[in-house]
């Protein structure tokens, strides 16, 4: 039976108001879009409430580096913390709902990680700011509070795409018990992303419109799991490697961090709960040049290749092979064209003292091409 909602107006008058199906799914997005606070945030963490930021509705996602766009996403929101967070909208009534929309999401995901850039982003949100008669400083100066620092935001939006830490909400004013049982599987699953699912119920009665938000597939275990996630630093990062059977890892581990350190790269840590991870950056005039980043990983520690990220004088497919070919000879890892614009990954296990040293004398040469590029 559907229940309704019962309010006492100040005249002491009882209103019933009576659940009603939204006109369309349309109007549904719409509501998202005015009013984000409906993707109840202060549900799912309620000592640090999300807030989200919209970015653009229908926003388009290719599925290679060059190609035009092959999805569009209902909306891309930011929260505080710098995650792109990604909702479907979908009645009820509509059949796909129940598993259709899934498949559909994961491929956004995994697609916006590899495809979206914060330059993207930031382009969408200039667009706002212009609308709004402001620059793009002080339109997320507002969202964040004075107490915040924009570059900061920023930084912590790279290293979400480039660590995969997004959230995925399905919203509908109905989520059927077959998308609930695989949102709470993936949510449990899945980290450093986060997945739910949120039911917004609309119910109306003499000229008054309420809306009833509600989390589902926030299982106790994955809060409890995804609560335990950590700061990662050097040390607790060496450690991890240390305690490992093949000593090999830490030695190489180490020696990778010491190199990005003696060239003063800006070291950006990890959060992840039990995957340990740094990404080494080179700074100029404002521009990010990624290197690689370093994964404990779950059994095997290893080397991510950011090619999907480079910028130039490597944002071209013909230097972003010759970068691969030089890794290739020094490693003998083989990096397939595929795999240019992906994140590539070398096992620290397979590189011993020698080979470590012939990696990161590419990089030498990767960041001299980087400076040299950027004085001309």
């Amino acid at each position: 039976m559907t229940q309704g909602i019962f309010l006492i107006q100040s005249d002491g008058s009882l209103v019933e108001l009576a659940e009603e199906p939204y006109d369309s799914e349309s109007l549904l997005q719409e509501l998202l879009a005015k009013y984000p606070n409906l993707l109840s945030g202060n549900q799912s963490n309620l000592e640090h409430p999300s807030r989200w930021l919209l970015i653009r509705r229908e926003i388009g996602i290719p599925d290679g580096e060059s190609a035009a766009n092959r999805w569009s996403l209902d909306h891309l929101f930011l929260d505080r913390d710098g995650i792109p967070t990604l909702v479907e909208v979908k009645r009820s009534a509509d059949t796909r709902i129940r598993r259709e929309v899934v498949g559909q999401m994961l491929d956004y995901a995994a697609n916006a990680i590899l495809y979206w850039s914060v330059e993207k982003i930031q382009t969408e949100m200039e667009s706002i700011a212009s609308r709004q008669g402001t620059d793009l400083d002080m339109f997320i100066q507002e969202f964040l509070g004075k107490d915040h620092d924009t570059r900061d935001f920023w930084q912590k939006v790279k290293t979400n795409l480039l660590s995969g830490r997004l959230r995925l909400i399905f919203v509908a004013d109905e989520i059927p018990r077959e998308l609930q049982r695989i949102v709470e599987f993936l949510n449990q699953q899945m980290s450093p992303a986060e997945v739910y699912a949120v039911e917004v119920k609309q119910y109306t009665g003499r000229g008054i419109k309420s809306l009833v938000p509600r989390i589902v597939g926030i299982t106790a275990e994955a809060e409890i799991r995804k609560s335990e996630s950590r700061q990662w630093d050097k040390d607790s990062f060496l450690e991890v490697l240390r305690e490992r059977p093949s000593t090999g890892e830490f030695e190489v581990g180490k020696n990778i961090l010491d190199w990005a350190e003696s060239k003063n790269l800006r070291i950006a840590w990890g959060s992840g709960s039990s995957d340990g991870a740094f990404f080494a950056m080179l700074d100029l005039d404002g521009t990010t040049h990624y290197t690689f980043a370093v994964r404990t990983g779950w059994k095997s520690a290893y080397i991510q290749l950011q090619f999907a990220q480079l910028v130039k004088p490597f944002d071209s497919v013909e230097r972003r092979r010759e970068l691969a070919n030089k890794i290739q000879t020094a490693t003998g890892i083989r990096l397939s064209d595929e795999s240019l614009k992906k994140y590539p990954s070398i096992k620290l296990a397979t590189l011993n003292q020698q080979k470590t040293q012939n990696f990161l004398e590419i990089f030498d040469w990767y960041i001299e091409e980087c400076q040299s590029t950027n004085a001309t």
